[in-house]
Formats: C-alpha cells, structure tokens, sequence
C-alpha cells in the first residue's frame, strides 16, 4: 500500500525515527484542500504510542480539510545542514502517512493537550493544566494514528554513524 523507499541505505530505523518525533519541535502537516489542492500548514504536536496529537481553532483549513479526507501526511525535518562545496545537505527527516481525527471525546482531548503540555511546557504542567481549562471551549485537538512511517538521512550521515 505504502512505496517502499528508493534509497533503502538512508532509510533509519523505527526507534530513530520515532526519536525524530519525539525531539522535534514542529512539522508540517498535509492535508486535502480546497478544490482538492493539498493543504500544508506547519504547527506543533507531540508524539505518543504511535499517535500525533495537535490543537488548532475550532473552524478553518485543517478541521475542513481532515473532514473531507481524513488521510493525511506529515512531514519533520530534524536536521538540514549545507555542504556548499558538494552541493548537498546533510539532512535528517521523517514522514508519517496517517489518519487524521478531530478529538471529540472531553477525556480524548484533555489527552491530547496534556501531551503537548509535557513536550513545550514540562516545567509547567500544573499551569498548562489551568490554561487547559481556560481555553477549553475555544481550543479543539486532533490525533493522526500513524500507519506508515519512515525516517531517511543523507548517507553522509548514515555512513558515519552520527
């Protein structure tokens, strides 16, 4: 169902991938548009057991978009360093291919929020909580249930085992 990657000897294992994930700070997620364009809009998540969770507003692209197509894709770039002189980079990245759903269920939301409190805010969890209740009825929080994931890095990389 999912392409095998072309350039297996890039590819990384589960668990750096899944490191990829868990250290990176923001990513891209991609969903169907409008007039089926695809739609990629950068944001935060945090990843847990094999889930993506984010919060957006209540209406716009990305509640819209998921709705239409629940498949979606999202995309992390951890490390894009330019080697002028070989005219390459040396990168470390991973994608996910997913579906994508809006958290309706009150204890599937306070999750969903409570796991990205713990990524951006560990130092404040008592306080995020409270912001948590505050911005309850404004906020709404999606989870993409990964199906296919795969991390790649240039072969510079790979070949010296950084």
């Amino acid at each position: 169902m999912f392409r095998e990657m072309r350039r297996k000897k890039q590819l990384l294992s589960e668990a750096k991938t899944i490191e990829i994930l868990q250290s990176c700070t923001s990513g891209v997620l991609a969903v169907t548009g409008d007039d089926d364009y695809p739609y990629a809009v950068p944001l935060s998540f945090a990843y847990k057991d094999g889930k993506l969770y984010f919060h957006f507003a209540k209406e716009g692209h990305k509640i819209d978009g998921i709705e239409k197509n629940n498949k979606v894709s999202f995309c992390v770039i951890k490390t894009d360093d330019v080697i002028q002189k070989s005219f390459t980079t040396h990168f470390r990245s991973a994608i996910v291919f997913g579906r994508a759903r809006i958290l309706t269920e009150d204890s599937e939301k306070k999750y969903a929020l409570e796991c990205l409190i713990e990524k951006y805010s560990p130092d404040y969890i008592a306080e995020g909580r409270t912001e948590i209740e505050r911005d309850w009825n404004r906020v709404c929080a999606g989870e993409v249930t990964i199906e296919h994931m795969t991390g790649k890095a240039a072969i510079e990389i790979i070949n010296n085992k950084m």
